[in-house]
């Protein structure tokens, strides 16, 4: 009779959590702590080559922690994580004050729903049509993340524009409210079907090229619990590290002559990374299901969990927040989810889908660096 094999060590220096992938928030941590950012341009170029390896750590941690829970949990993990501490970083630098400080809630918002919608989607899908030619998805569960992506941007981003009780861009307390609930009402009924009554509706289909890892065992009770600490840490050391590096990113941006707004373009854009690199990731190994997961519910996290807590936490300390967007801003949204709705209305994508997307997030790029 063979002998059994032997069972892998439940030990932290697994290869499900190499070291390096444990050893890199912590030193985003340090870098924090040291203010490594705010030493010369040594210690800036250091904590830019940190930041990368904290986001490529938060992406293996979320990926392991998704083995283990399976789908639709796993994207489901690293989008509420990632949202969590953005709501976190937004209400910091709304207590901070400042000229933007009404407008930040929403200039950040807008700009993770054209990122995500237009970006994220728009590279996902090219990138896994180049591969493979034609790649589906299940379009009961990606048309209902854009159903409540479409009524929660529009009732948060563009309905305070014409209101009457307060001039627009501005909802009145009773307003602010009542949007905060209704924001958390539809995420949480989303989240609700996504994981319980119609979780098929947002699982992969079975034939993705995974590799050698789809038949990998799923990691222990332990290492996805470790992972999952990981990736938090990951996700705090990606935004704090982010926040120290603005200031000289800000300073770069004001020197080359662009407009402030393309600050919060490119921070948004360094939060979201974890969740980018995950979805392209799947989208070449034909899980373009569980791209569109993390895109989708990231947006509609950042829309459910940020509306509200900075709802509140203006009206406990008596802050203005302007959620209305301008009138460019209303034209790039409707055209974003027009062409969502129509690029991703048969459950079948191309590289046109693709092209479409990018120049779309293309467009809103030039615009906001040339108004």
């Amino acid at each position: 009779m063979p002998a059994a094999p032997i069972a892998a060590p439940d030990l932290p220096d697994h290869p499900m959590l190499p070291l390096w992938s444990l050893a890199l928030p912590a030193l985003g941590l340090i870098a924090i702590g040291l203010s490594l950012a705010k030493i010369g341009g040594a210690g800036i170029a250091m904590a830019v080559a940190i930041l990368i390896g904290c986001v490529l750590a938060a992406v293996h941690q979320a990926e392991v922690v998704a083995h283990k829970v399976g789908e639709p949990f796993g994207t489901l993990v690293l989008a509420v994580s990632v949202t969590v501490i953005e709501v976190s970083l937004i209400v910091s630098l709304m207590l901070t004050g400042g000229d933007d400080a009404p407008t930040l809630a929403r200039d950040t918002v807008f700009a993770a729903i054209m990122i995500i919608l237009n970006g994220i989607v728009g590279i996902c899908l090219l990138v896994g049509a180049v591969r493979h030619h034609e790649q589906v998805f299940v379009l009961k569960g990606v048309s209902a993340s854009l159903c409540v992506l479409a009524a929660m941007a529009v009732l948060s981003l563009v309905l305070p524009n014409y209101t009457l009780a307060r001039a627009g861009p501005y909802f009145s307390p009773a307003q602010l409210m009542f949007t905060a609930t209704i924001s958390l009402i539809l995420y949480a009924t989303f989240v609700l079907v996504q994981t319980v009554r119609h979780r098929d509706y947002f699982l992969p289909a079975a034939d993705g090229d995974l590799g050698d890892e789809a038949h990998a065992a799923p990691p222990t009770t332990r290492q996805a619990w470790t992972a999952f600490g990981v990736l938090l840490v990951a996700l705090v050391s990606v935004v704090l590290l982010a926040k120290d590096l603005a200031p000289t990113l800000e300073r770069g941006v004001l020197g080359a002559g662009l407009p402030l707004a393309t600050v919060g373009v490119a921070i948004a854009a360094l939060v979201l990374a974890p969740e980018s690199l995950a979805a392209v990731k799947a989208a070449r190994r034909n899980r373009l299901q569980t791209s569109l997961n993390l895109a989708l519910g990231s947006a509609l996290a950042t829309i459910g969990l940020t509306i509200p807590t900075v709802a509140i936490v203006s009206l406990v300390l008596g802050l203005d927040i302007a959620l209305g967007i301008d009138s460019k801003a209303i034209v790039l949204l409707g055209l974003s989810l027009l062409v969502a709705v129509l690029s991703l209305g048969n459950g079948r994508t191309t590289v046109l889908q693709g092209v479409v997307h990018l120049l779309i997030f293309a467009t809103y790029l030039f615009t906001t660096v040339v108004p």
